[in-house]
């Protein structure tokens, strides 16, 4: 018989995993399509290897010593599941990411974490975040630059060019 503890709140639309506490002993985790966000706590459960989190609303966060993770379909996840506009290097950027964050993962979503990606995650994961950029309507304009001034390019000049 297998002494393994596994549970799986699938399609449940959960909102709290607060009632978890119990299952100290619990080694995988299956909470997809849960409505579950960034606010999201878990107890700490020391036996805890796989978590999946599928189709929630996460944009990222997750615990540590993980060695399963899987955020597919959250907003966290850059694929084409979620934005059309993604590509696979968008997706390889992410995943350099979360390894930097979670360096113990031996599967990110689909696919098992490989030595290279590992190594490069060390070096520039760090930097791999994706961060949208703001719009112009959400840029403040610096005090004091006349609306003219508020809206034109910067355009770098050499000397002699006026």
């Amino acid at each position: 018989m297998d002494d393994k503890l596994n549970l799986c709140l699938g399609s449940e639309g959960e909102l709290s995993l607060a009632g978890l506490r119990p299952f100290a002993e619990l080694e995988e985790l299956v909470v997809d399509n849960n409505l579950l966000g960034n606010d999201l706590r878990l107890p700490r459960l020391a036996n805890l290897h796989t978590l999946t989190l599928n189709k929630n609303q996460i944009s990222f966060g997750a615990p540590s010593p993980l060695a399963y993770l899987s955020l597919l379909g959250n907003e966290a996840c850059p694929n084409q599941l979620v934005s059309p506009d993604k590509d696979e290097d968008d997706y390889q950027r992410y995943r350099y990411f979360v390894l930097h964050k979670l360096p113990h993962l031996k599967f990110l979503d689909s696919r098992k974490v490989t030595r290279r990606e590992v190594t490069e995650a060390r070096t520039r994961g760090a930097f791999m975040k994706v961060v949208k950029p703001k719009t112009e309507g959400d840029a403040s304009p610096a005090p004091g630059l006349q609306t003219s001034q508020r809206r034109s390019p910067n355009v770098c000049l050499q000397s002699g060019e006026m």
